[in-house]
């Protein structure tokens, strides 16, 4: 008797296993199939259309998406989420949402990439990024659960105009430990964290 009872609970934990993992599944594709629709959205030059309902990236959606932080860059909420997470201080929600913003904004610009992932992985070829962590010789997968799940939230959000822009139009930013060259190029728009955005001025990006 008792090892049937064993038999009957094993087989109901593998049933609800395996529902999981479909759900996860389902959501996963869900969320990557509604990214690229709201991405194609975002980079149409001048585009202020907002998304509809069924558009909309649910929060369970973009959790499914790259769950250990350790799939490859091919999609927008892991290329955006993963920008997030190394760029930003992972303590700060409001320096986490600029540094989506700036991605968000040069996303079909002038002299911008029309994919988050182009834009992201953008002058990688020249050695040149323009984002340090995708050329800097270190791992990319991120290693904390935590700070990684309100990234793929900011990045949900972002992707689904739920954002403020809190960079002010930002296309450019640097830590305030350092004074790069180009930065007596732009505008400076705000001081967020540890990061001072800028916008180049008439909106040309070079």
């Amino acid at each position: 008797m008792r090892q049937i009872w064993a038999a009957t609970c094993l087989t109901a934990f593998l049933l609800v296993g395996l529902a999981n993992a479909a759900d996860q599944a389902q959501n996963e594709e869900a969320a990557k199939g509604k990214a690229e629709v709201l991405e194609e959205k975002a980079s149409a030059e001048g585009s202020k259309m907002l998304p509809t309902p069924a558009e909309i990236i649910t929060k369970p959606q973009a959790q499914a998406v790259d769950p250990t932080g350790e799939e490859p860059l091919e999609d927008a909420i892991t290329c955006l989420a993963r920008t997030i997470y190394w760029e930003a201080n992972r303590k700060d929600d409001a320096e986490m949402e600029a540094i989506a913003n700036v991605v968000m904004n040069r996303l079909g610009h002038k002299g911008f990439p029309n994919t988050i992932c182009g834009v992201v992985k953008q002058g990688h070829e020249q050695g040149a990024c323009q984002f340090s962590w995708w050329c800097d010789g270190r791992p990319d997968d991120a290693t904390e659960d935590e700070p990684y799940s309100q990234a793929k939230e900011i990045a949900r959000k972002a992707l689904n105009r739920q954002l403020k822009d809190r960079s002010d139009g930002a296309l450019y930013f640097h830590h305030r430990k350092v004074t790069p060259n180009w930065s007596n190029e732009y505008i400076r728009t705000v001081e967020v964290g540890e990061h001072i955005f800028y916008k180049p001025a008439g909106g040309k990006a070079k």
